[in-house]
């Protein structure tokens, strides 16, 4: 018997670091998505216990200041795609320097030189897989996902959809619409 799951990645990973910071009893915040400001300060035995703490469930502490700011710029595009209804009446420079505080030039430049890509790049990745989970687990129309996804037509999201992966989105419907129906 097979379970097909749907799950919030933001609440599962708040819910992660509730629990595993709660143990540690530490008065915390979470201020946002994978920023934890902590009310005191932990020794170097407790921190290096919060990383084997969280190291079971895929989350690390990230130490590199280059490292964090490219952290923070995937996790505030995947909000801005998933989460900020607003978002859609931003261009996604503007978007990004106005929620980091950075020039868009100099995220640009930190984003490359650590990624070896780029924020557009990593947007259009975000949105296609944002539009494949749209088309396994809601009945939309290609026209409801591209505007959800601020495409300016159906067509250009096709183009990306196909030069992504390879499949336009028709066929990608079809293949989940067949292995629904076998199983």
């Amino acid at each position: 018997m097979k379970l097909y799951v749907k799950f919030d990645f933001n609440k599962t990973c708040k819910k992660v670091l509730d629990e595993c910071l709660d143990e540690f009893g530490v008065p915390y915040t979470i201020s946002g998505v994978g920023e934890v400001d902590l009310k005191q300060q932990i020794s170097k035995e407790q921190k290096k216990d919060l990383e084997n703490t969280l190291e079971p469930y895929g989350v690390s502490i990230i130490e590199d200041e280059k490292s964090e700011l490219v952290q923070r710029i995937k996790d505030t595009i995947t909000e801005m795609i998933y989460l900020d209804e607003k978002a859609k009446l931003y261009k996604v420079s503007n978007y990004l320097s106005d929620r980091l505080n950075y020039s868009y030039n100099h995220l640009s430049n930190i984003f490359s030189e650590t990624t070896y890509s780029s924020i557009e790049n990593f947007v259009i990745l975000k949105k296609i897989d944002y539009a494949k989970t749209l088309i396994a687990e809601n009945n939309l129309t290609l026209t409801e996902i591209a505007y959800r996804l601020n495409y300016s037509s159906v067509a250009h999201l096709s183009g990306q959809f196909k030069k992504t992966t390879g499949l336009t989105p028709s066929v990608f419907q079809r293949i989940i619409k067949r292995r629904k129906e076998i199983s």
